[in-house]
């Protein structure tokens, strides 16, 4: 594998912590997954003033904290698989945030992702909206953790988000992959022609549609 940090992206629903996690499997790599407990989530889901920012902060701090923690003890050594890529913070920061909220968050985030390493690839998983929200909907939830749960018009508004920063991503080879019929229950068979995909990526950005069968 000559890509030794690989990071798996995609809106909510698009199955990048399960990806990551058979593709750790399957390689024999050192699998991170982010860390998604934010206790600010349900205030800025129920639109709570000034739960934007603290939630924002709250995962940007965190995903700082882990990616650095990774570089210090030399993980990159061997491959390593993330469900996400720190770049993303963006997205969600230029979603949810006003004006005076972003100059905040900008000049914080600007300082700590100097500290951060850029992943070799990124797998960008990508699926239409109504897919995503299938598969959301599909989800067996306790009850408290419903007020986590984003509503239809957020995670529409997230895609199309998603959609734009991907393409205009350049700082890494970028891999899209249309997951419409590929999710955390493709087959073996499918998971192995994703594979020979990703050892296949030169630089660039590259688009592929797995196999189903």
């Amino acid at each position: 594998m000559q890509f030794r940090h690989i990071a798996i992206e995609g809106p909510i629903g698009a199955g990048k912590t399960a990806l990551a996690e058979r593709l750790g499997t399957r390689l024999d790599a050192s699998v991170v997954l982010e860390q998604t407990d934010n206790p600010f989530l349900a205030d800025f889901y129920a639109d709570r003033p000034g739960a934007s920012l603290q939630a924002q902060l709250f995962y940007l701090l965190n995903r700082h904290r882990q990616q650095t923690s990774l570089r210090q003890t030399d993980l990159f050594t061997q491959t390593t698989i993330c469900d996400y890529v720190f770049d993303k913070d963006k997205i969600f920061a230029y979603l949810n945030l006003d004006d005076n909220e972003l100059f905040i968050y900008q000049r914080l985030y600007d300082l700590l992702a100097r500290d951060v390493p850029s992943p070799d690839l990124v797998v960008y998983l990508q699926a239409p909206t109504d897919v995503l929200l299938r598969r959301v909907h599909s989800r067996r939830l306790d009850p408290e953790a419903i007020a986590l749960q984003p509503d239809d018009g957020y995670l529409r508004e997230l895609n199309e988000a998603y959609h734009h920063f991907f393409f205009h991503y350049n700082s890494t080879p970028l891999l899209v992959v249309e997951t419409s019929q590929f999710d955390s229950d493709a087959s073996d068979e499918a998971l192995d022609d994703l594979i020979k995909q990703i050892r296949a990526m030169g630089h660039g950005t590259q688009y592929y549609v797995p196999r189903t069968r």
